[in-house]
């Protein structure tokens, strides 16, 4: 699992790759996003292009890290799902929760 941080203006984007799996991927995500919390980053895009497989733990990070960024009050959205990642979240209802974009522009005009 490898993430990449860039931001674009006030919103940090989190290019992932690789596999969201319980020990170094969700790990990964939850130590990146908690740093960027620190740092009083608020808006926060996953950009899981690049993310080949995702587990059940993987799952429960992304709803974690959801649960976290807005208990600080901040936002977090989703970006370029893959179709897998895209029917887990359908399947968990949990497309419900997220807001997900396909495209990066769009993603970043959400915020507020």
């Amino acid at each position: 699992m490898k993430i990449e941080t860039r931001t674009v203006g006030d919103v940090t984007i989190l290019d992932c790759s690789g596999k969201i799996t319980l020990g170094e991927g969700t790990m990964a995500v939850r130590n990146t996003v908690r740093d960027i919390l620190k740092t009083d980053g608020k808006k926060i895009v996953l950009n899981l292009a690049d993310v080949n497989y995702i587990d059940s733990s993987g799952i429960g990070e992304l709803v974690s890290t959801y649960t976290t960024v807005t208990n600080s009050g901040g936002q977090l959205k989703l970006l370029n799902l893959t179709n897998k990642i895209q029917e887990l979240l359908a399947i968990t209802k949990l497309l419900t929760v997220f807001q997900v974009f396909d495209n990066e522009s769009t993603a970043l005009a959400s915020f507020k």
